[in-house]
């Protein structure tokens, strides 16, 4: 009589071989995710001479080290007409660049943030004739790239007197689509019923919304919090366009500047995108613990 194949011992060990083969799979992902980032941390601390020499790598000869380019760059930068190191007159830009950003950041993920949860909280909590297709409205904008729209919002923007301001840049994305649609995907597998018993407690509606749906959507808050302070932070090419004075640059397009006609700057271009990885970093490690309910909810029910 054969033996059949799926015994608990065959099937543990078809585990364990499943399990040793993704892990090595994830391994190799995990580090060809993390070369780019663990070689601009080296070169970060390693003259531009070297790095035009050898390249990006993984140099670990730590006495080669130092924190001159850190240094040059919290106190002045090259002057790219000369080529020399000569300070900038005035105060220095890097940190100015670095407040511009965080308060843009901050700013762009909380307004964001509230109007969507409220959009996405109507369209799920109220069902209306139109509910659908606006939502599908809504979805429908996520297929047009933001080059064709670029235009138009440019114009718009100049219109209305918004150019080199905060509000022209992030008033044009607060309604961002993959938001709403993940906050209102989040809602939908939560109970109604806790809207009837608030209702039936005499609570208005935007106490519902307030303090009822919106601490139980923490991890959906906490998700999106990641995602938009990410795009809102690397975002260069909406700010390039709206901002005109140097002193209102984001980080981003402060750091472009290093790269001029007159010589690249790739040393302090490097530990200048290194020191800007703080404040993701910070996000994340803060809203990390949320980030795998929200991202998964949703996704088996009954």
């Amino acid at each position: 009589m054969a033996k059949n194949a799926n015994t608990p011992r065959t099937m543990e060990s078809n585990h364990k071989v499943a399990s040793f083969f993704s892990t090595l799979l994830f391994v190799f992902v995990s580090a060809i995710i993390a070369f780019p980032l663990l070689a601009g941390l080296t070169a970060s601390f390693r003259p531009a001479r070297e790095i035009f020499q050898n390249g990006m790598s993984l140099n670990l000869k730590v006495k080669e080290w130092s924190l001159h380019n850190y240094a040059y760059l919290f106190t002045k930068f090259i002057n790219p007409k000369t080529s020399d190191s000569v300070a900038i007159a005035d105060s220095n830009k890097y940190f100015m660049w670095y407040k511009n950003s965080l308060i843009l950041t901050i700013t762009t993920v909380v307004l964001t943030l509230l109007v969507c949860y409220f959009i996405a909280y109507g369209m799920t909590m109220y069902k209306t004739k139109l509910g659908n297709f606006l939502f599908f409205m809504v979805i429908a904008t996520m297929s047009v790239p933001f080059e064709i729209l670029m235009l138009p919002l440019y114009q718009e923007v100049t219109t209305i007197g918004l150019i080199n301001t905060n509000a022209g840049v992030f008033l044009p994305g607060l309604c961002a689509a993959s938001t709403i649609f993940f906050f209102r995907q989040y809602m939908q597998g939560l109970p109604k019923e806790l809207l009837d018993a608030a209702r039936v407690d005499g609570c208005t509606e935007y106490g519902i919304s307030v303090r009822i749906m919106m601490p139980i959507t923490k991890p959906a808050f906490a998700s999106m919090a990641i995602l938009c302070a990410m795009g809102s932070w690397n975002n260069m090419l909406w700010p390039m366009l709206v901002f005109r004075d140097t002193n209102k640059f984001t980080l981003q397009i402060g750091l472009n500047t290093l790269l001029t006609p007159y010589g690249n700057n790739y040393d302090l271009l490097i530990a200048g995108s290194m020191f800007g990885i703080i404040p993701i970093l910070i996000i994340y490690l803060i809203f990390n613990r949320y980030l795998v309910a929200g991202m998964t909810s949703g996704a088996v029910k009954g």
